[in-house]
Parts: C-alpha cells; sequence; structure tokens
C-alpha cells in the first residue's frame, strides 16, 4: 500500500481536476494521473470518470474518498501531536523509586516541574524491587546503589551515606559517644543487611569493626529509623532518609566523617533514539534539584 497514492486521489477529488490539484501539490499533471491509475489497479475498480471538460466521482470513488480523507487526516493530527510532544512536555510521567525515597521535598520538587509543565501528569510508582521499566511502562526510576550493566541511561545525582543517629532523648541518658569504638557501649539499633553482631565504619582510608550490644534487629530499614525515633538506640540509616528529623531536631547525626556505606544514587531511564519532552525536561530541570537534595 503506498498512501501517497491515497493522498494524490483524495487532493485531486477534492480539487475538482487534476489540473487544480496538481498546482495545489507541485506536481505534474501526469504524474498524478499515474498515482490514481496505480491505485484504481491496485483495488481493482475505477475511482476517476474523467471527461474533456469535468470529473466525476463513481460510487467506489465516493465511498473511498470518505473515508481515505478521514484516515488522512487522523494520520495528520497524529504527527501533529507527536510533533508537539517532541517540544511541549505533556502526556503521563510514570517514576519509579523506593518506598523510603518518598517525601515532603521530593514532592515539592515535582510539583515545581508540573507547575512549569501543566501539561504532564506524575505517576509515582513506589517499590524496592527494581522493575523492568520498558515492561512496566516506566519512564525513568531513582535508585539507590550500585547498577548492573544494562542498556539503561544511568546519570549520577547524589549518593547516599549510611551514618550512626540518634533521637537526642537517648543520647542524653547514654554514654557519651566521640569516637566509633564508643558504639560497643550503647543500644544498636541494627538494620540486618549492614550486619548484627558489628559494624564496620570508615573515614577516608580508615577503618574500624565495632563490636555490638544489639537492642533490636530488622531488615526494614523503616523499622530502625521508627525505634530510633523512638529513642531506643543508635541506628544506621541513610542520610536521605533522616534529613526533615535532622533539620527538626528529632535525629541527630553521629560520629561525623565515619560512615558504613556509600550508595551512588542515579536517575536512570531507557536508552531509545528519541527522548520524549516530558522525560528530557524532567532530567534537565528535576535532575538538578534532586541533585541539591541529595548532596546535603
Amino acid at each position: 500500500m503506498d498512501l501517497n497514492d491515497t493522498l494524490v486521489f483524495v487532493r485531486v477529488a477534492q480539487a475538482g481536476s487534476f489540473s487544480a490539484a496538481a498546482r495545489l501539490m507541485g506536481m505534474p499533471v501526469s504524474t498524478l494521473s499515474v498515482r490514481v491509475s496505480r491505485l484504481e489497479q491496485r483495488l481493482g475498480v475505477t475511482l476517476l470518470q474523467r471527461t474533456t471538460r469535468r470529473l466525476n466521482l463513481t460510487e467506489a470513488g465516493q465511498a473511498y474518498l470518505l473515508h481515505a480523507a478521514r484516515g488522512l487526516e487522523e494520520i495528520a493530527q497524529a504527527e501533529a501531536q507527536i510533533d508537539a510532544g517532541r517540544h511541549e512536555a505533556q502526556g503521563l510521567l510514570r517514576i519509579t523509586l523506593p518506598i523510603d525515597m518518598g517525601d515532603e521535598q521530593l514532592l515539592d520538587i515535582l510539583s515545581g516541574y508540573r507547575a512549569r509543565h501543566p501539561g504532564v501528569s506524575v505517576e509515582l510508582v513506589f517499590s524496592d524491587a527494581r522493575l523492568d521499566l520498558v515492561e512496566q511502562g516506566l519512564d525513568v526510576a531513582l535508585r539507590a546503589g550500585e547498577l548492573a550493566d544494562s542498556s539503561l541511561v544511568a546519570r549520577q545525582i547524589g549518593q547516599a551515606r549510611w551514618a550512626p543517629f540518634a533521637h537526642p532523648d537517648y543520647l542524653e541518658r547514654a554514654p557519651a559517644l566521640r569516637q566509633p569504638k564508643d558504639l560497643a557501649q550503647h543500644a544498636a539499633l541494627c538494620f540486618s543487611p549492614l550486619g548484627r553482631e558489628s559494624w564496620t565504619l570508615m573515614r577516608g582510608k580508615t577503618s574500624v569493626n565495632v563490636p555490638l550490644q544489639s537492642a533490636f534487629a530488622a531488615n526494614d530499614m523503616r523499622l530502625i529509623r521508627q525505634l530510633a525515633l523512638n529513642a531506643q538506640g543508635v541506628a544506621l540509616l541513610p542520610d536521605y532518609v533522616c534529613r526533615r528529623e535532622v533539620d527538626h531536631g528529632h535525629l541527630v547525626p553521629l560520629l561525623p566523617g565515619w560512615c558504613a556505606r556509600t550508595d551512588p544514587i542515579h536517575l536512570v531511564y531507557p536508552s531509545q533514539r528519541y527522548v520524549p519532552a516530558k522525560l528530557r525536561h524532567f532530567m534537565d530541570e528535576a535532575g538538578p534539584a534532586l541533585s541539591a537534595l541529595f548532596e546535603r
């Protein structure tokens, strides 16, 4: 099927003559005639009855014109919408991120993005699993930790430092904590993937392994964070989940410069030849704002 033949037929029928259509399309009359004849041959019907003075549509020609003109208009509208989407952000932007990364500051960034691009709606998909972006129809992911090799495009926007935090009420009644070895005298709130019997803290090239008095252990980081907020002990937590509590004085960062682990934080999206405007603007605008958030 050659849609150019269909387009020529529609233009000839709408113009009322080959010569008028030729002038509109900037093509020789002979070329238009050949294309219409080729279309009639493919369809096996006569679409136009030609006389020296006028051009008449056959019954088949009228039916074909009705549907063909509508179809060409739909194609033109689809291409216009796609062209607009290349330049103007619009449509649904689906973002996946770990459950613990959702907070007011992130929502402020996303709200600012939407204010600048009201044609875009945002859907947040919270999951601690690394979802397949293409399979799940997701545009972009915010991910902490090392990335596996893949076809995804990745931009590092910051890092998460796992460091000790505690509530001021706990610190008032607990022994002094001035260096890593002092942790051995404290109630440890253990996120089990980082250790239940000891923690290893690093500062530069120095590494110290500290035995623990484990008060609680769990593989749920949010539970450990809540126990710390309840003044139950010292917890190793990523700094990005504590920033609001630190600002409000509900958690205190301990042992400045020491951390148990540093995880890079990336924005990743599927590799594609043409990046839609909604995603391009998100990366260009929200990316730097997120960087400032995670580099605090």
